[in-house]
């Protein structure tokens, strides 16, 4: 067991390594979530994911052109 400033400096270390930051996952996601249905406001990486999307969730609905 450590005492005194050998606690503390230890503390003080933890603290460092706790403090960093990883990383957020949910950041990454956002950056690369580029395309997002219109009707329901799911987000989608690219244009072929909004395709199949349509397919499967809105199929009497048309999706989006590739400029929209």
């Amino acid at each position: 067991m450590t005492r005194g400033k050998q606690k503390i400096e230890a503390q003080r270390k933890n603290a460092e390594r706790n403090s960093k930051a990883k990383g957020s996952q949910l950041e990454a996601r956002a950056v690369a979530l580029k395309s997002s249905c219109p009707i329901c406001k799911v987000q989608l990486a690219n244009q072929n994911q909004l395709v199949d999307h349509y397919a499967s969730k809105h199929p009497k609905e048309k999706p989006p052109s590739d400029s929209g």
